[in-house]
């Protein structure tokens, strides 16, 4: 989910959300110096919802001034059905930068089915998402890949910032990896477990890198690499992802028969749509209503990135161009409306800001970009041209300075990589591994960005969390996992 941009906030939102989240008339439950209150998690899209403990933690927004404005922290437990168990808690940290914690682990939690036997589960939503103080900020989608295309980036980002002020400085990862530490201690735990996803995986190596004592294992899935910023090389590994998928489509004799010509075709439509524009009629995913889209070369790109995130996705990718190419363009902007708004609500992209402003953005410089090479993938040079826009104009707050320094840790971590993650690439998961003493490393065929649902993956996380020994799991199951098959026909499959 790194670097999508997509609600209104501020400490006193985020107070009166968590008072009328816990509900004054349910039982408290205590937990360390927390008080708990009973409550349900609701999914984002209310598909389903989740019993748990929810909490506001007040701590300081300017950690260097305790004594300063205070922001209220969304805190959940989902307590271990096994009340006898002296599991770690396990701490789960999100992805974005700018995604809920709780908005997570509700849309995944049959996930972590095994785990939940005898582990409490603990959410935090970092400062910036969720229910914590969110920076959440419209940037509209431009669809029409316009000349002023920038002027709307920079203009959003100055009307969000005049909403909150120089404060969305205090909203980095070293900030969120304070407040987590803080949240451990006041709920009494000793030492816990972590599972970060994608951008929670920089949070979970920092703070394993910082608090090494009290962490007793970790998951880290879809790895960013700390040593690399958040951005440049994103479109080469988005290119090397869509590459994967359409020689997988090329050596699977279904798809292949079905598609002889996808490579082909593919190229042909990158090549009408790079200066090309077609106004495309559809049905509204949402609404039903009509609409007509300008499709250009911005929604060809936003179409293939999403259609690359996992193989559930890029099982229809092949069918999509193949439509596409022949004319019917409605089908693969559909899927760029329905992708994009889904990411767009569930990010808070002032958090997002203040994270890539402050972390990343600052080493775009010291990274040899090659932006000809850059502006030949698919995705081009926008998002990295986005950023540099943003970074111009939004505040830079303190960051660690060994923040991008490779960790050294003997902490029993389990590293998960899909073959065809378009954003944190396998490769970034080998560099991580090299620093750490206890590791296993699960590289998963085919599968794209977060392993956490695939297959046998759910009961291999938490064999490694109840054995402590990462070079013992029996990763046998995954040998019989195959990506989703690709969709031959709008119906699905072959049989």
């Amino acid at each position: 989910m790194i670097g999508n941009h997509a609600r209104k906030a501020g400490a006193a939102a985020a107070l009166a959300a968590s008072a009328a989240m816990l509900g004054a008339a349910q039982p408290a439950h205590a937990a360390g110096a927390l008080r708990f209150i009973d409550c349900r998690l609701e999914h984002p899209l209310r598909l389903n919802s989740v019993e748990a403990r929810c909490a506001a933690f007040p701590v300081a927004e300017n950690p260097a001034a305790p004594l300063g404005a205070r922001i209220a922290l969304r805190v959940a437990l989902v307590p271990a059905l096994d009340q006898r168990s002296r599991a770690a808690p396990l701490f789960i940290l999100a992805g974005g930068p700018g995604q809920s914690a709780i908005d997570l682990y509700v849309s995944v939690a049959p996930a972590f089915t095994d785990i939940h036997r005898s582990h409490d589960i603990v959410l935090v939503d970092q400062r910036g998402t969720g229910a914590s103080a969110p920076l959440n900020c419209d940037y509209p989608d431009d669809w029409s890949g316009a000349a002023d295309a920038l002027a709307l980036v920079r203009r959003a980002t100055r009307a969000c910032l005049a909403k909150f002020g120089p404060r969305v400085r205090f909203y980095t990862t070293s900030a969120a990896v304070s407040d987590l530490d803080a949240v451990r201690r006041a709920m009494g735990y000793r030492r816990i477990d972590l599972y970060g996803a994608s951008y929670g995986t920089r949070v979970a190596i920092e703070y394993m890198r910082r608090y090494p004592a009290a962490v007793h294992a970790a998951i880290l899935d879809g790895v960013v690499d700390p040593a690399r910023p958040i951005g440049p090389s994103t479109p080469l590994d988005g290119e090397r992802a869509l590459a994967l998928i359409v020689a997988r489509c090329e050596e699977t004799r279904d798809c292949a028969q079905a598609f002889p010509e996808l490579a082909q075709e593919l190229a042909a439509l990158r090549r009408t749509f790079g200066p090309g524009i077609v106004p495309v009629t559809l049905d509204d995913p949402a609404s039903g209503a009509r609409l007509t889209l300008p499709f250009s070369r911005t929604v060809l790109a936003a179409s293939l990135r999403f259609l690359s995130y996992c193989s559930a996705e890029s099982a229809l990718l092949p069918l999509l161009v193949h439509q596409a190419a022949a004319g019917r363009l409605a089908p693969i902007a559909a899927q760029a409306l329905i992708m994009s708004r889904r990411i767009g609500d569930q990010l808070a992209s002032g958090m997002q800001n203040s994270v890539i402003c402050s972390e990343d953005a600052p080493f775009f410089g010291k990274e040899a970009i090659d932006r000809s090479r850059l502006a030949a993938t698919y995705q081009g040079t926008d998002q990295l041209d986005a950023f540099e826009q943003i970074c111009r104009i939004w505040p830079r707050g303190s960051v660690d300075a060994d923040l991008h320094a490779p960790l050294h840790s003997d902490i029993p971590t389990l590293l998960l990589a899909g073959e065809d993650d378009p954003v944190t690439p396998p490769g970034a998961a080998r560099a991580v591994a090299l620093g750490l003493s206890r590791h296993r490393l699960l590289v998963v065929a085919g599968e794209g960005h977060g392993q956490l649902a695939t297959g046998c993956m759910p009961r291999l996380m938490a064999q490694f969390l109840r054995i402590d020994a990462p070079e013992r799991i029996d990763t046998a199951c995954l040998a019989a996992h195959r990506p989703a098959p690709f969709f031959l026909r709008p119906t699905g499959p072959a049989p």
